[in-house]
């Protein structure tokens, strides 16, 4: 499967700044961008500001299973990198 991947970086409420993969089946940033947002809000961020300017598209790559399957599941997946909880 290939997946397109957009870089992303939100301020949280407390400033720190949170980085994360926001990891899509299509390549639709407007998708992206609402997929964040809607995983944001679950983790209890949901009132960070997350547009284009804070997510960015990056690459498209093939994924791994674990990636590759929560797609299939929800459409996304987040690749937590700094700042996430």
């Amino acid at each position: 499967m290939e997946v397109h991947v957009y870089d992303t970086y939100v301020k949280a409420k407390d400033g720190r700044t949170m980085h994360f993969d926001v990891i899509t089946g299509k390549k639709d940033h407007a998708q992206a961008i609402e997929y964040g947002k809607q995983w944001l809000e679950s983790v209890g961020e949901g009132g960070a500001e997350m547009t284009q300017n804070e997510c960015q598209f990056c690459h498209s790559q093939g994924a791994p299973a674990p990636v590759a399957k929560s797609i299939e599941e929800q459409g996304y997946y987040i690749q937590k990198m700094e700042g996430c909880s």
